[in-house]
């Protein structure tokens, strides 16, 4: 936008002026187009989709082997659904952020920690809490292995160490102890009774193999 000849200041003339500010205009009329087009194509796909709630929406969860339905809101966390609508309270309700692991659940045999999860985004999977290991009065063999060998204090974070733990063994019937410590690190216990949890799961995925050996 300058005019400069040698020897000279340099000069600015109207037509470099002018070509600056066009080129700004139809940078600027471009970017709004853009801008225009990319919202309403949002606003479009907003529309199209889905809309649920604000207020509650009936909901289908296959907890255990059993089909339940629930009428929540869409913000309802699963957690809150096990406990505080279905009665499942052994799923316990600790630190409510996702750092404990007391809330674990199994989702399609995948350990997920249940208070971050909305309960409308389980709908469809498979899921699992500590109220469906046992048959009956007869224990799974995680927590028989748990009581065996001591591995429980308080009690907060045991059921959700033992679906850890379970999930560990429907994976990988034949672990190694760092195996089980990586399994169980996401469950905080603040009793420490770490070495007892290790030992239980190590005993409980021996017992399963010594079974289906003798089967």
């Amino acid at each position: 936008m300058v005019d400069q000849t040698e020897g000279s200041s340099p000069r600015i003339s109207r037509r470099s002026v002018l070509k600056g500010l066009g080129g700004g205009v139809l940078t600027t009329g471009l970017i709004a187009v853009t801008e225009r087009s990319v919202t309403q194509s949002n606003v479009r796909q907003v529309e199209s989709a889905a809309v649920f709630g604000p207020g509650p929406v009936p909901l289908t969860l296959k907890i255990n082997d059993q089909q339940h339905q629930v009428q929540v809101e869409p913000r309802v966390t699963l957690l809150d659904v096990l406990r505080n609508h279905l009665d499942l309270t052994g799923t316990k309700l600790v630190c409510d952020r996702g750092t404990c692991g007391g809330c674990t659940v199994l989702l399609d045999g995948v350990p997920m920690t249940s208070c971050m999860m909305l309960a409308i985004d389980a709908v469809g999977k498979e899921i699992q809490t500590i109220e469906g290991l046992a048959h009956g009065d007869e224990l799974h063999p995680v927590q028989a292995a748990f009581v065996q060998h001591d591995a429980l204090q308080c009690g907060f974070c045991t059921p959700g160490m033992i679906m850890s733990v379970k999930a560990l063994l429907d994976r990988n019937p034949n672990p190694t102890l760092d195996d089980v410590k990586v399994a169980v690190s996401g469950n905080l216990c603040r009793c420490g009774t770490y070495t007892k949890v290790f030992e239980a799961a190590l005993a409980a995925a021996q017992s399963a193999r010594a079974s289906s050996k003798g089967g």
